[in-house]
């Protein structure tokens, strides 16, 4: 009994140590790495600047008016479709009393002048039956009385026009009916009924009574950075995104670059404007704010890679691609990137693994 019992302690303390030695060796040598690795794909890469903005309607009209008076009737309201030629606004006439008096005056004198070319037209037309005077003496008169007839026919016309903005003989045409100059959607009334308003002249603008946009021709208006604008040419796909209308992408033309910049908030701003191409049924109102990325060049359906995935020796560029259990150098042609992917001219395939660098192991040359 006593041999078994210590055979029996040694063979335990053997594997005691047998155990401890295993423990300690594993412990000893470093975990095998696990690398990760990623493919090359087939995309399109866009080169592109961004230019901030809003989406305006090409033509926008201020309807004014051409009297000063009172506002006097609003036949529209914002959203309604109009044509052209079709009533706004009607204005009713203030007289100025200069004006006024001074039409008035004109107007009395050209009575009287008339009333004395009367009675000497009728006079002298006796003397003339009475062969007293000779046709030609008599036609003066007749020539008198039609000139101060017409005189006061105007005299009374520029009366009522001070007065009531429209004379008798003009017909339905007046100035104190505000129309539509061109056809398409009254964007705006700023004013009310009751509101004062002053017509355009030299001196003044005028009141606007409606503002009218043609909302089938929208643009694109916005500023670009001066370290941008040297790439831009008239021509170039613009692919505009609207904060309203989400999952939407607008097409459009770049079709003005400003000469000249503005200085915003310490910073050299360009005018831009690009013409919306609107191949979907989508609703743009006037003012949406936009972004619009300028497309400076691109690729498509090209093989491309993230360019983490990409490393630098010298003016070459290498991937390191799988090959069994260990990594190899391969150096590749790169072309376009957008900053983030970049195009793949020559020496990957899709099916390459590519390790992910960063990731532990050394790569040897291929």
């Amino acid at each position: 009994m006593g041999k078994i019992f210590r055979y029996g302690a040694l063979l335990f303390v053997l594997a005691i140590f047998v155990l401890t030695l295993v423990y300690l060796i594993r412990k000893s040598q470093k975990p095998e790495v696990e690398f990760r690795t990623a493919h090359a794909v087939v995309t399109d890469i866009y080169r592109k600047t961004v230019a901030t903005g809003s989406v305006l309607p090409r033509r926008e009209v201020f309807m004014k008016s051409q009297v000063s008076g009172i506002l006097d009737e609003l036949v529209v309201q914002p959203g309604q479709q109009v044509k052209k030629g079709d009533i706004l606004a009607r204005v009713r006439i203030i007289p100025n009393l200069v004006n006024l008096n001074e039409a008035e005056t004109r107007l009395n004198q050209a009575l009287i002048n008339f009333e004395q070319a009367e009675i000497d037209f009728k006079r002298n037309k006796l003397l003339l039956e009475q062969e007293a005077i000779s046709k030609a003496d008599f036609q003066a008169f007749e020539q008198r009385l039609r000139s101060t007839r017409e005189e006061k026919i105007a005299a009374e016309n520029n009366l009522q026009i001070v007065r009531e903005g429209v004379a008798k003989s003009s017909g339905s045409a007046t100035n104190t009916l505000i129309r539509s100059t061109i056809t398409g959607m009254v964007l705006d009334v700023p004013v009310k009924v009751g509101n004062s308003v002053i017509e355009a002249n030299t001196f003044s603008e005028g009141t606007t009574i409606a503002s009218v946009a043609d909302m089938g021709e929208m643009i694109f208006e916005g500023k670009v950075d001066e370290s941008e604008v040297g790439k831009l040419k008239q021509g170039m796909e613009l692919l505009i995104t609207v904060g309203a209308i989400e999952k939407e992408i607008f097409k459009a033309s770049l079709e003005y670059i400003a000469p000249k910049g503005m200085t915003e908030n310490g910073a050299i701003q360009f005018l831009i404007r690009a013409a919306v191409n609107k191949d979907n049924l989508t609703f743009l109102r006037a003012g949406y704010s936009a972004n619009a990325d300028i497309i400076l060049d691109k690729r498509l359906k090209v093989l491309s890679l993230a360019e983490n995935l990409i490393q630098f020796e010298g003016n070459k560029v290498f991937v390191e691609l799988k090959k069994g259990n260990r990594f190899e150098k391969k150096y590749i042609t790169t072309g376009l990137s957008d900053g983030l992917n970049i195009e793949v001219k020559s020496g990957l395939s899709e099916k390459d693994q590519i390790k992910v660098p960063g990731s532990g192991g050394n790569a040897e040359a291929g």
